[in-house]
């Protein structure tokens, strides 16, 4: 090595090591300076080899990240060096390569011509994305400028086969390194959320085939590349890897509070990365696929040319009322209004959700730009849609994620912010507090069937921890904040209560079963004084359940499942039985009164249809109807559930809440009295006289229900939706009524629902007396009154056996 270029090292290593102590620079400014000053080192190097070699007709390039121009203190420095078949280009490379060796610095290089760097990469997919950011650095800039022409033209006329490639890399990364933004050691570059993902979205937009959302995306890939130069200053090491020991020295030299607070900031923009993937794979997905079909359009056409008849119209499926399907997502509808429907954003979601659907980014960014906000308490609607939104198991997460990316989950929810992205140091947990919360819900998604209020399950599961944003015990704070919440949005004091317990004393019945002597009646009795009655008892039952799955394979095994069903066992049987409330039985109101009497005197149906107002009783499911209240009068008949219900399906009218029961005003018969609470699946309500008439088809046996909802469902292609919790069907316990057989129905509410139980009960040849219908969220919770011929309550054996052959119709 010559003096001259020994000097050059040497000030070269000098300026590289002031800037890196230089504290009033960093972030982007130093990268790119340091980049600069690497850029002018070797390129004075490349200079004085090319002289001394005589070497002519080559080009030194920086791909990957030194070719963006992000060097970070210990990266590697990625090099190519293009050539054009000369033989003195072994020498050159050395006379450039040892330098950099000699300062110890990383080096990744190649030497190639311009044929063999474009094979190269069309062989490695790896290759063609560091060429893809290749910048010149000395020698020929022709050569430069058409290697990097002829790759970008390669990588888009290659894109629908690379692209596919490049997201299934993505997700084997994934798959290895896990999700960034759970981790408590993260690895930067790797893990999903990271930079490499980064790095393939800006792939994917050079490709011209899509696009990622930019929004936030810049500033999230900053936020990563500072804190891994900061890593790299404080190990002295060319890590990605955020380990536990170098968290406080990373987040003091960005000049954060702690590491929590460091790691909230990489997860938050790690987040911002992952949601912008998720986006941009799909759009490049459904892009790939309409080329796919434009072919086959044109081939059926028999001409090359485009007519009006090949142009290409996406379907829109009916969700809910102002959503729809598009092209595998959800998006509003053309009529939706956001500035005037403040639950349409809720109802969006639960909608996405429960199809086990995306939302789409439009739709997410105009409900956040232009929603209306939700009044305080919220309506009924809004409370079951987050309900409906919340039982959607799996399907749920990828939706919130999308109202969380948008900021509309703090705008619901003000109190979620304080959990956000906060990390959980303890091994055991999986997930940073917010996920665990929505991961709980999806866990209590699939237990839903034990319980006979769902939608206190899973709002207690998206609060359980709520109180982890504030000092102090979590489980005291949360109660206070889930009992806020819990008014906020809209429930009845009892069910405020019943929630702040649950949150209150989650930890309850695991510490309880592992902790104490189940043998000590003194155990049992305190665990029964506190969690009041049976129904609670199988809440927090529920809750301890989906808690323990979500945090993590450590929290739960057979043993401690095994202990806690020993605990709940005790406590249940020293709290008083009766699982389900007595039919309150009432004076029928003048209305009822009169659509009875004229049902009784023409022996057809009678029927009001008009807006409910009337709140319900204090402690009940729901506190208001949704929709509008029908009400029905008919003379009693073998078959009348599934009849009226079927007409209700027909109508596309969802049955929120019904109570069925029989008068007889004349002394001439029965007359049955059904007061349902319905609301339109989308769309207008019907008209009551279209109503009627159909009911009058149904009694007289001249309208084929069936039929009629096959050719209505072969009407719309089937859509995938999300697999819920089988039914289940349960006899009450013995002194639920003296006078009828309780059964009760746990299903996942769907058109024709009540209609399906309505048949299987009249196939087994029983009566309904009288119901009480419930929809919670997406699932029902029902109970249905029944006698036997003989107008008496059922024997056990015969009611074990209706209501198993009621759950395999539904099954």
């Amino acid at each position: 090595m010559t003096d001259s270029v020994e000097a050059q090292d040497s000030s070269y290593a000098a300026a590289r090591l002031r800037l890196l102590n230089e504290e009033a620079r960093s972030g982007p400014p130093r990268r790119a300076a340091l980049a600069a000053l690497t850029d002018q080192w070797l390129a004075q190097l490349a200079g004085e080899a090319a002289a001394a070699t005589g070497t002519t007709g080559f080009a030194l390039l920086a791909v990957g990240g030194y070719g963006r121009g992000e060097l970070s203190p210990r990266s590697d420095l990625d090099l190519v060096l293009l050539h054009d078949s000369q033989k003195t280009v072994a020498a050159l490379a050395d006379r450039i390569w040892y330098p950099v060796w000699d300062l110890g610095l990383a080096l990744d290089h190649s030497v190639r011509t311009p044929a063999e760097a474009r094979q190269t990469a069309g062989e490695d997919l790896k290759v063609q994305l560091g060429l893809l950011d290749a910048r010149h650095i000395a020698g020929d800039s022709a050569l430069t400028a058409a290697l990097r022409s002829s790759v970008l033209t390669d990588w888009r006329n290659q894109a629908p086969k690379r692209l596919p490639a490049l997201h299934e890399m993505c997700q084997e990364r994934a798959e290895r390194q896990g999700e960034l933004s759970y981790l408590l050691e993260p690895d930067l570059k790797e893990a999903r959320g990271g930079l490499r993902d980064a790095t393939a979205l800006r792939a994917v937009a050079a490709s011209w085939l899509a696009d990622a959302p930019r929004e936030g995306l810049e500033e999230a890939r900053t936020t990563l590349l500072d804190a891994r130069d900061a890593l790299h200053l404080a190990t002295g090491r060319a890590t990605d890897r955020l380990a536990l020991q170098e968290q406080d020295q990373v987040a003091d030299a960005l000049g954060l509070l702690d590491a929590d607070a460091l790691l909230r900031q990489v997860y938050e923009a790690a987040r911002r990365i992952a949601y912008a993937s998720d986006v941009t794979w799909r759009e490049v997905g459904r892009v790939l696929r309409s080329r796919q079909q434009r072919p086959r359009r044109r081939g059926l056409l028999g001409r090359g040319r485009t007519t009006p008849a090949a142009v290409h119209t996406p379907e829109r499926v009916p969700l809910a009322d102002g959503v729809v399907e598009q092209e595998g997502e959800a998006v509003l509808a053309l009529a939706a209004r956001p500035d005037r429907d403040p639950v349409l954003a809720l109802r969006a979601a639960a909608a996405a959700a429960q199809a086990g659907l995306p939302l789409s980014l439009h739709a997410v960014r105009r409900l956040a730009a232009s929603a209306k906000p939700l009044p305080v308490p919220w309506p009924g609607e809004a409370r079951e849609q987050l309900v409906t939104l919340l039982g959607a198991g799996e399907s749920t997460v990828q939706v919130w994620e999308a109202l969380e990316a948008e900021g509309l989950i703090t705008r619901l929810l003000p109190d979620w912010e304080r959990v956000r992205c906060r990390p959980q140091r303890n091994a055991v947990h999986r997930f940073t507090v917010d996920r665990h919360l929505v991961e709980t819900a999806v866990q209590a998604a699939e237990l839903t069937r034990r319980v006979g209020r769902p939608d206190l399950l899973l709002t207690a599961a998206l609060l359980h921890d709520i109180g982890k944003g504030w000092p102090g015990d979590h489980s005291e704070a949360g109660e206070v904040i889930a009992r806020d919440v819990a008014t906020r949005i809209g429930f009845h004091e009892a069910d405020v209560d019943t929630l702040a317990l649950l949150v209150r004393h989650h930890l309850l019945l695991i510490d309880t079963a592992t902790r104490r002597d189940l043998d000590d009646p003194e155990t049992i009795r305190s665990v029964a004084e506190t969690v009041r009655d049976t129904s609670t008892l199988e809440l927090l039952a529920a809750l301890t359940e989906a808690d323990a799955l979500a945090t993590g394979p450590a929290a739960w095994s057979t043993w401690r499942a095994s202990l806690l069903a020993d605990l709940v066992d005790r406590v249940a049987g020293a709290l008083d039985s009766g699982a389900l409330p007595q039919v309150a039985e009432r004076e029928p109101t003048a209305e009822e009164e009169r659509l009875a009497i004229e049902a009784a005197r023409t022996g057809g149906p009678v029927l009001a249809l008009h807006a409910h107002t009337e709140p319900e009783a204090e402690g009940d499911a729901q506190d208001e109807a949704l929709g509008v209240e029908l009400v029905l009068a008919v003379p009693d008949r073998p078959g009348l559930v599934a009849q009226a219900a079927g007409v209700l399906a027909l109508h596309r009218l969802t049955v929120r809440a019904a109570d069925l029961r029989a008068v007889d005003p004349l002394g001439e018969g029965p007359i049955a009295l059904l007061t349902w609470r319905v609301s339109a699946e989308y769309g207008a309500l019907p008209e009551a006289a279209r109503l009627r008439a159909d009911l009058a088809r149904a009694f007289e046996g001249t309208l084929d229900i069936e039929a009629r909802l096959a050719e209505r469902e072969a009407a719309y292609p089937r859509r995938r939706g999300i697999t819920p919790p089988p039914p289940r069907v349960s006899v009450a316990p013995g002194g639920t009524s003296q006078t009828a057989t309780v059964l009760e129905v746990r299903a996942h509410d769907a058109p024709g629902l009540l209609h399906r139980i309505g048949l299987a009960l009249t196939a087994t040849a029983v009566t309904v007396r009288s119901a009480r219908i419930s929809t919670l969220g997406a699932n029902a919770v029902d109970a249905f009154y029944v006698v036997g011929k003989d107008g008496e309550p059922l024997p056990p054996a015969r009611a074990a056996e209706v209501a198993r052959q009621v759950e395999k119709a539904l099954r």
